[in-house]
């Protein structure tokens, strides 16, 4: 299994992370969740710069 950015887990642990509930170290090695939901806060930091 995979994730891509559309995925509903990697939009639920992006939101955890940009509200401060969570950190980026702490979303689950599970797949390539981990890689996505850094990819996405990257995309998103960078545009918002």
């Amino acid at each position: 299994m995979t994730f891509d950015r559309n995925s509903g887990l990697v939009i639920v642990w992006v939101n955890m992370v940009q509200s401060g509930a969570y950190t980026r170290d702490q979303v689950p090695k599970m797949f390539n969740l981990q890689e996505v939901v850094g990819e996405v806060l990257d995309e998103q930091a960078a545009d918002a710069a």
